[in-house]
């Protein structure tokens, strides 16, 4: 395998734990690489993530390499060829060069090998196939991945059905790679492939579409990679009933123009189809209990406009503020209304920190009314009102209020 070029050495090619990994390997004879995202960001001079290393030495040759040179070594993902070695509490994995044997769209029977070239060519993406050595100098065993990475081209490695036929997933990730880095129009290749079997993805784990969806929907492309997903007919597998993703499509160009960073929840929620869905659709990609409250929410909550600014703190303190400026954006995507008629909403949402209610239950006990659900009723009688004044009564003023309700609540028993 010949170098098609060199880039700079930067820190994290030497840092400590990824020197110490490469000095354990080198101790027994074996050549590493960096390999994948690492490498690909490191030539398109992003940041950097995790590092990943392959190398033909074989998972227990790893291992014994690794505890030779005294790093601590996790069998992560054995039966792949994986382990990963901590240095200085940096985790470095390290996977033995491969080939796919056996696939089923999900999970892959793999078998060992020391060519570069087999382990490149089963690599989903051809900006993704890039190896690395610490001094810089980059390999490229299908040719065009280094070509592609730097143009902004998103391409398969090899056939493209082949490569989603191996894992599903890939679909997701053609487009997700697509909306990061994606510099030039979609690869028509790619494309067709992903449209002619987007009926799979069911077989995905909804942890793993959910993981490639979230960062789809707040990549730099993400209004035009959503919109090639309706056309490629992928969204209609996302979950039971299809994905809307016109609703996310203009939440994100309200989000641009009110200035707020891309949120993936609110862009999901704005897909699906009503209250009444999120349950399937939180079931399917297995959401986190926040995530799935916060949808919810946001289908649920008031986002009509409000009056003024005393009806937005209002509404913001009743139902929160990241409630109110979900469901406020969702209801603006879904009548048209222009970004400027939520900025007042946004600066509310965004500015004002709602006050406590100064008063509480042992003010009411103060009063003589027992233990009970008076106690609630009298509260939320002088909390309504205290909302109605915009939150300008102080302790004292509440108390006095609390106890005319009290007196007139006696006086009609």
């Amino acid at each position: 395998m010949q170098p098609v070029d060199r880039i700079p050495i930067q820190p994290w090619m030497t840092a400590p734990a990824a020197a110490a990994v490469f000095a354990a390997l080198a101790a027994g004879g074996v050549t590493a690489r960096f390999v994948g995202g690492c490498v690909r960001d490191a030539v398109l001079g992003q940041a950097i993530g995790d590092l990943d290393v392959c190398s033909p030495a074989s998972p227990e040759q790893v291992l014994a390499l690794a505890r030779t040179a005294g790093l601590r070594a996790v069998p992560t993902g054995i039966e792949h060829g994986t382990v990963t070695l901590v240095s200085d509490h940096v985790p470095v994995e390290v996977t033995t060069l491969r080939r796919d044997v056996e696939t089923d769209g999900r999970r892959a029977v793999v078998a060992f090998t020391d060519d570069w070239a087999e382990d490149a060519a089963r690599r989903d993406l051809t900006l993704n196939a890039l190896y690395l050595d610490p001094d810089g100098t980059i390999y490229d065993p299908i040719g065009g991945g280094l070509a592609d990475a730097r143009a902004g081209r998103i391409r398969f490695v090899g056939d493209p059905e082949t490569r989603i036929r191996e894992d599903v997933l890939r679909i997701l990730r053609f487009f997700r790679f697509w909306a990061r880095f994606g510099r030039e129009p979609l690869d028509p290749a790619g494309l067709a492939a992903c449209a002619a079997l987007a009926d799979r993805i069911p077989t995905l784990s909804g942890e793993r579409v959910w993981s490639e969806l979230r960062r789809v929907l707040v990549a730099r492309r993400a209004e035009a990679a959503l919109a090639a997903i309706a056309t490629a007919g992928v969204a209609a597998w996302l979950w039971p009933g299809g994905a809307r993703v016109a609703g996310a499509i203009t939440v994100a160009g309200i989000e641009r123009g009110l200035d707020l960073a891309p949120d993936a929840v609110r862009r999901l929620a704005a897909m699906i189809a009503g209250p009444e869905a999120v349950a399937g659709v939180a079931g399917r990609l297995r959401l986190a209990r926040a995530e799935s409250d916060r949808v919810r929410r946001a289908l649920v909550v008031d986002g009509t406009p409000a009056g003024n600014d005393r009806d937005r703190r209002a509404r913001v303190y009743r139902t929160g503020a990241a409630a109110y400026l979900d469901a406020r954006i969702l209801h603006a995507a879904t009548v048209g209304e222009p970004v400027a008629a939520v900025v007042a909403d946004r600066e509310i949402a965004v500015g004002w920190t709602p006050p406590v209610f100064p008063i509480g239950g042992r003010d009411v006990a103060a009063l003589g009314v027992p233990p009970g659900p008076d106690t609630g009723r009298f509260l939320r009688a002088v909390e309504d009102a205290w909302i109605a004044d915009d939150f300008t009564g102080d302790a004292a003023a509440c108390r006095a209020k609390l106890t005319r309700f009290v007196d007139q609540g006696r006086q009609q028993q």
